[in-house]
Formats: structure tokens, C-alpha cells, sequence
């Protein structure tokens, strides 16, 4: 196939959305029910790329036709711990202690499902953020941003000015590393 195609985005999240949507792909979503892994005995890559796998198999197993369907998991991880979407604000307020004057990585893996066939990939990037005072965090939080984001933040919007550094892929750390995708696509035989 060398023309665009419109894939199938199995996920809801506004920040992969919007992504697809600055590289020109076409995308209709179709949120995923499958069931997804929790950390506890898989490594943080394995877990992220697994999942993506389960959201992609799942949508195209609903899918008629042979329809591209991408498939993303997100997990931030700070010494070998997990840390998934703040549960409330006394959550998020944990994880950004967490994750104060620190470095942590961040893991997306990614899944494209297409013709019979899974392909996936797994990018890391390295993250590093300020020492933040209490009340930071707590004015942080006041936003509600942190509220429905792995690690209790987002790099692309209040949360950039804790962060003095990034090593990798700066869309991976937003939830969906482009230049990754657009390799799977390549090798689905797909242009984005």
C-alpha cells in the first residue's frame, strides 16, 4: 500500500489524538475493553508493550475488514517502581514526591495490528525533574492536570517548567513516540 490510509486508534486518550493528528494521519477511534496487565511481575517494557498489544488485538478482533489498528501503553517508572494514573490528588501528590530532583524513564510500547499480523515495538526515554516544594506540587495539582496522567503529570503542558531535562523521544513522553509509529507502519507496508 503506498497511499495514506486511516488507521484505528484503540485508545481515548486526547494526548495520542492529538499527536496522530500533527504527523497528518488519518485516525478514527475505537476505544479497546481489553483487559490490561498490572506491574507486578513483568518488567516495566514487557508491560507496556504487552498492553498495547491486548488494546490493538482487541479492536481489530471488532473491526470488519483489514483496517491498521494502533494499540499504546504508557508507564513511568522511578526505581523499578510503576507508576501508573494518580487514583486522586493525595496519589498524585505521592508521585510527584516521588519523582522530585529525580531522573526516571518512561516506556510506551506500541502495537500495530494489521492483515493477520502484530507488530511492536517499545521506546524509552530518560526524564529528569526539579526538586519541587510542597507547595508546587500542591498548586500543581490545584490544575488538575496531573489527574488522568501516568506519573501525575504532563510534560507538554504546566508540568514542562519542572522539567529541566530529556534524553529520547520527547512524544513518547507526551504517550505515543511518532517516529516509532511511523516505523511499524513502514514495516506494515502503510505511509502515514
Amino acid at each position: 500500500m503506498t497511499e495514506k490510509e486511516t488507521i484505528v486508534l484503540a485508545s481515548a486518550s486526547p494526548r495520542r489524538q492529538e499527536l496522530l493528528r500533527q504527523i497528518g494521519c488519518a485516525f478514527r477511534v475505537v476505544v479497546s475493553d481489553a483487559e490490561e496487565l498490572s506491574g507486578d511481575s513483568i518488567s516495566p517494557d514487557r508491560l507496556a508493550e504487552e498492553n498495547a498489544r491486548r488494546k490493538a488485538k482487541d479492536v481489530a478482533a471488532k473491526e470488519s475488514g483489514n483496517v491498521p489498528v494502533l494499540g499504546a501503553d504508557t508507564v513511568v517508572v522511578v526505581d523499578g517502581m510503576i507508576l501508573g494514573k494518580p487514583k486522586d490528588a493525595a496519589d498524585a501528590a505521592r508521585m510527584l514526591r516521588l519523582l522530585s530532583g529525580r531522573q526516571h524513564f518512561v516506556y510506551t510500547g506500541i502495537a500495530l495490528a494489521y492483515k493477520g499480523e502484530v507488530y511492536g515495538d517499545v521506546v524509552r526515554t530518560e526524564v529528569w525533574v526539579d526538586e519541587l516544594s510542597e507547595k508546587e506540587i500542591d498548586a500543581y495539582i490545584a490544575t488538575g492536570e496531573p489527574m488522568d496522567k501516568a506519573g501525575a503529570y504532563a510534560v507538554q503542558g504546566i508540568a514542562a517548567k519542572f522539567i529541566p531535562r530529556i534524553d529520547g523521544s520527547f512524544s513518547n513522553v507526551v504517550g505515543l513516540p511518532l517516529h516509532a509509529v511511523k516505523e511499524l507502519a513502514r514495516k506494515a507496508g502503510i505511509v502515514l
